[in-house]
Parts: C-alpha cells; structure tokens; sequence
C-alpha cells in the first residue's frame, strides 16, 4: 500500500507531537480540528496521517497497523493513544472501556464554579439529532423513568486558576458519556471557553474548544508497566501556565 509523502513542515509537526512511542504504543498530542477516526466528511483522519508518518520515517514498504483503541471529539485537542499492533488493540480497547484508564482534563471556562472543587454526578441524555447532551436528573437519585435511555455521568472537578477573562478548571473523567465535560461544566454554569453548543458566547478563532486532554496514566497493555503521559496546552490558551 502506498501512502501520501508529507511535506517536510507536516512531517516535522507530526514528529514533534508524539508524546510516547515504543513497538506497542504511539500517543500523540493531538491538535485542534484534527479527526482521530474517519466520519462522513470525507476528510484525512489523525490515523491515517500517521500511517503515513510511520511509513515514511521508517521506510515501511507495505501497509502500517495503527488501530484506534479511543476518540476524542474534532473540536478538542490532548492526548491520543493509537496501538501499533493488533494485540496491544484488543486490550487497550478493554481498559478503556472496563475504566482503567485514568484521564484528566483541562477546560478553560467561561464562568468560575462556585466551589473550588466538586463531584459532579447526573443523569445524562444525548439528542442525535442535534448531537448534543443534557442533565436530565441528579445523579444522587434514581434513574428518571421519563428517560430509560439516560446514563449517570460521574466526574470529578478542581479550580486551579484565572486569567484576566477566563477560568481553568482541571477534571478527573469517571465515565465516558457523550460530551459529559461540556454537558457538565455548562450544566454548573460554567460553560467552556468557545464551546456556542454548550452556552459560550462567542466561537474561537480556531472552530475549537478550550478543552484539552492533559493527562493520562495507565498500565502499558504488554509490559505491564505504569505509564504517565502529559499534553501541552494549546499555544492558543493565552495566560495558562502550562
């Protein structure tokens, strides 16, 4: 199979992206905009874009395994974990969905929460149509009978600091629902920075969203070794100290 050649400014962004590598793992930094998986746009996906990275550095004749054991939304950017064989797949795809992978977050918010930490826990929805989630009931009850398909979303919050605008809040993801951060945070007022779906004001520049996958720790599927992993924060989150 042959790949498309990257032109050298491409093909040095993508080499410094890449957080961890090893025969087994490649976790990258993904940007803003980026798609992890193929859609129904048509567009070149982060995968297949480092397929063709791979195969170029490496000298790869035929086709590179790359395999997408989890997804994060095209408006926002962090950690991306892509398994480089078959074997380390199938059971990162099972830690991530059985929980043993610990993720958090950073959001830059429009609106400081009223407590400097909390845990947030509701019943949540998602509208296909309008691709969108909402809180339909407090997670301390049961679930709502007016919605059997809802299911309890369950994170974990901390204020850090605030910029001359905006407020950083750090998340510690419990379960994982269809938008839950942005759902959550706008649920408690507190809706992310250039997030217009969720109740920010205004776009961002950039079509993203202030909301970036800054760290995860895990078990390596075939060493079985402990890995923590740190993202960067966008160059575009003007006053964060990274």
């Amino acid at each position: 199979m042959e790949y498309r050649t990257l032109p050298p400014a491409e093909y040095t962004l993508l080499k410094e992206r890449i957080l961890l590598e090893d025969n087994h793992l490649l976790i990258v930094n993904k940007s803003v905009g980026d798609l992890v998986q193929g859609d129904r746009t048509g567009d070149e996906c982060l995968a297949e874009t480092y397929k063709a990275f791979l195969a170029q550095r490496d000298g790869k004749p035929g086709k590179v395994y790359l395999g997408i054991p989890h997804r994060l939304d095209r408006p926002v950017s962090g950690i991306t974990v892509f398994a480089k064989t078959s074997k380390a797949l199938e059971r990162l795809s099972a830690m991530f969905r059985e929980g043993e992978v610990h993720k958090t977050y950073w959001a830059l918010c429009c609106a400081k929460p009223d407590q400097p930490e909390g845990h947030l826990k509701g019943w949540i929805v998602r509208n296909e149509k309008q691709n969108k989630s909402y809180i339909v009931a407090d997670g301390a009850g049961p679930k709502p009978s007016s919605h059997p398909d809802a299911k309890l979303a369950e994170l974990r919050y901390r204020f850090l600091y605030s910029t001359e605008r905006y407020h950083l809040i750090e998340i510690e993801l419990l379960t994982g629902r269809h938008h839950q951060i942005r759902c959550q945070l706008a649920h408690m007022g507190c809706p992310i920075k250039g997030d217009l779906k969720y109740g920010a004001s205004r776009s961002n520049p950039d079509g993203g969203i202030c909301l970036h996958s800054r760290s995860i720790r895990l078990v390596h599927p075939v060493r079985k070794t402990e890995i923590h992993v740190t993202a960067p924060v966008p160059s575009t989150w003007k006053g964060i100290r990274d």
